[in-house]
């Protein structure tokens, strides 16, 4: 190693610390442009602790599955893979390897081919494959990202569930509810939630899995902000700064 590469790294970390400064000191950062900006350069340093993680990032639903539907016909689909984009993005710059489960408005019960006629099957092989995507490879940690909705408009805020299959899932959750309460809703009063049969991929996964409910699409200053990309880029960091605290 040159004399310059340790100045070359402290310069590059000095860096990222100024850029989650910049985000969570309210002054309306966006990480957007950003990631354009750095797609043909060096990579930004990685975080010890989790220089050989590899993150699975579902972006929940997908082509004929719309999920949740806002008043205002806002799919949850659509925004559940514009934040998993961007956290994936952020999470490979950082050095980390990522899956992404879509890149694209599409299910995926065709992804292995299992059978001829998914017909009546789609959705449990959606899941079943989102499932077998988060499992392929070892020593990875699987993130679902999701929104939701609720008749009545008052309710707000994430939520994450974990599985209770892995002990560390519980920590991930918490480290992302910290982070977000701490850096973009300070009135968020909800806790994490141990997942039951009912969400498929955490009951199932033996690995690390959360699922983040990014917010409520049935409320109306909230679905504003989930659509709002300079949020968007600041719920993503969030998340991103969470999985940092991850102790490998």
């Amino acid at each position: 190693m040159s004399d310059k590469e340790p100045l070359r790294y402290a310069l590059k970390f000095a860096l990222l610390a100024i850029l989650c400064i910049l985000l969570f000191s309210g002054l309306g950062f966006t990480f957007t442009n950003y990631l354009e900006s750095k797609k043909s350069s060096t990579p930004l340093p990685v975080f010890d602790k989790i220089e050989k993680t590899r993150f699975v990032i579902d972006a929940g639903h997908g082509g004929e599955d719309a999920g949740a539907v806002a008043l205002d016909g806002t799919l949850e689909k659509d925004l559940n893979l514009e934040i998993a984009t961007l956290l994936s993005s952020i999470l490979e710059l950082n050095g980390n390897e990522v899956i992404l489960t879509r890149d694209n408005d599409a299910l995926l019960y065709d992804r292995y081919g299992d059978l001829q006629d998914y017909t009546g099957k789609k959705k449990v092989y959606d899941l079943k494959n989102r499932l077998r995507i988060a499992e392929e490879k070892e020593n990875s940690i699987y993130v679902g990202i999701h929104m939701n909705k609720f008749p009545e408009e008052k309710y707000s805020g994430l939520q994450v569930y974990y599985s209770p299959n892995n002990p560390l899932s519980q920590e991930i959750a918490t480290n992302i509810r910290d982070t977000v309460k701490e850096n973009l809703q300070p009135n968020n009063k909800r806790s994490i939630k141990r997942s039951d049969s009912s969400i498929y991929v955490l009951n199932g996964a033996q690995i690390p899995a959360v699922l983040v409910e990014c917010g409520f699409l049935s409320n109306q200053n909230e679905l504003a902000r989930l659509k709002d990309k300079e949020y968007q880029s600041s719920l993503a960091m969030s998340l991103f700064c969470a999985l940092c605290k991850y102790d490998s």
